[in-house]
């Protein structure tokens, strides 16, 4: 009988920053008009900014961030700010109401109420309002006409501070995450998270290529960088030493007359630079590369005696890092686009797989539906998943339709399941190994 034994042990931290510039990364930065910034949008050649402590709208020049002009708001608690093409549009948090300003003229020329009692972001939608709230956990379209709600989305947080509408994304900020998100307008489907440039975001504004922040505590007004061609950004910088033993023990009673171990060797990856050519204890009798093109250490043992011990050492001294990928779903490609050397190795069955099964059939057809965009159908798949399978930590890797049937599965069965399915679908997928950083690192 043998047992195997796997250690992994990680040492050393050290984080820095990321090296090059990734989408959410400040352009440039600009004092906002006053002390107290709220809503902000664009108007196709200048920035506008409503302040809460002067109730002042401010038209700001995007480059220099001189104020061009003010006019006052009607309210004594303006929020969300949006721009349709001819008039500036408030919310304000205490009358709850929307108002209609001519920037030209300086007069309101319409009210309706807002369905929200305190409204926090707006962006405009082609004749149609989306509006936040403090505390409110869904973005609505309204009708400008009396405020009634036309569709409502999932919010990312529940303390959505701004919106702004790109054509396609609602962007939305979070004050107390920091944090930045780009949705899907048409379900509330959470494509990027970018980081806040500042402590409070409260406003954001699209002007036609980029994106504009507004930051309450730091009174500055940002611009972003978003599809600059940067396919991932990198984070949390961390130098370990990986140290990989694989351990085999006879407990006898007879000799093990072969043992053969194989070893995947690491490369440099998006999420990881190995800092020197990996060591081994002892020397791999030769090196292999499988079907797929994995380049393995391979060991031979000869008569390993009862209650004898054989130890294999793999170290690695490596870079890794928290690494976010950016796919904008709109500018993924066909399914026909894949290459032919990636769709022969990736979408072929397996027995883990069994993608024939009715029941992989059936599950795809649920998830998938008659989309065709490849990012939308494994976010349907994923979503599948995570919707039919009930996580548990138990021993046992049944095949993926076993696993569907059941209804509950670890996370290999997990992994079986979402490959089997986007194969299925016509996507390439494949299991990769990794470690897991400790909760308390």
């Amino acid at each position: 009988m043998a047992r195997i034994i796997i250690a992994v042990i990680l040492t050393t931290l050290i984080i820095v920053g990321s090296l090059w510039a990734t989408p959410g990364d400040t352009i440039r930065s600009i004092p906002s008009p006053n002390r107290c910034p709220q809503g902000l949008t664009h108007d196709g050649k200048q920035l506008w900014c409503v302040d809460r402590l002067s109730d002042r709208i401010y038209a700001v020049d995007p480059s220099t961030g001189v104020v061009a002009d003010s006019i006052p708001t009607p309210g004594y608690i303006p929020r969300g700010l949006a721009f349709d093409g001819r008039l500036l549009w408030v919310a304000d948090a205490e009358e709850a109401r929307l108002y209609a300003i001519n920037p030209s003229s300086r007069i309101v020329e319409k009210t309706i109420p807002c369905p929200i009692s305190e409204p926090t972001g707006l962006a405009w939608d082609n004749g149609r309002l989306w509006i936040s709230g403090d505390g409110y956990d869904k973005i609505d379209l309204i009708s400008i006409d009396d405020g009634t709600t036309i569709v409502s989305i999932p919010a990312p947080s529940a303390h959505t501070t701004s919106l702004a509408f790109d054509g396609t994304y609602l962007w939305t900020a979070d004050r107390f995450g920091d944090k930045l998100f780009m949705v899907s307008s048409a379900k509330g489907d959470v494509v990027l998270i970018l980081p806040s440039p500042g402590p409070f975001p409260c406003g954001l504004a699209w002007d036609g290529k980029n994106l504009w922040t507004v930051d309450y505590q730091t009174d500055r007004i940002y611009q972003h960088t978003l599809d600059d061609g940067t396919p991932y950004g990198r984070t949390k910088e961390k130098a370990e030493i990986v140290d990989f033993l694989h351990q085999v023990r006879n407990f006898g009673p007879d000799t093990v007359k072969t043992l053969d171990v194989y070893m995947a060797i690491p490369e440099n990856l998006p999420n990881q630079d190995l800092q020197r050519t990996v060591a081994f204890e002892p020397a791999p009798t030769d090196f292999l590369t499988d079907k797929w093109g994995q380049k393995v250490a391979h060991f031979r043992f000869a008569d390993l005696g009862p209650d004898k011990v054989t130890d294999v050492r793999m170290t690695i001294p490596a870079k890794m890092y928290e690494t976010r990928f950016f796919v904008f779903p709109d500018k993924v490609g066909k399914l026909a686009d894949i290459p032919r050397d990636i769709r022969d190795k990736y979408l072929v069955d397996d027995v883990k797989f069994d993608m024939t099964s009715p029941i992989i059939t059936q599950a795809v057809q649920e998830a998938v539906g008659k989309e065709t965009n490849p990012y939308w159908i494994t976010r349907r798949i994923l979503q599948y998943c995570v919707d039919n399978i009930e996580y548990e930590r138990v021993g046992g890797w049944n095949v993926a339709p076993k696993v569907l049937e059941r209804g509950t599965g670890s996370c290999s069965e997990y992994t079986f399941v979402y490959i089997a399915m986007c194969r299925a679908a016509g996507v390439p997928a494949r299991y990769a190994g990794s470690l897991v950083v400790r909760s308390d690192d």
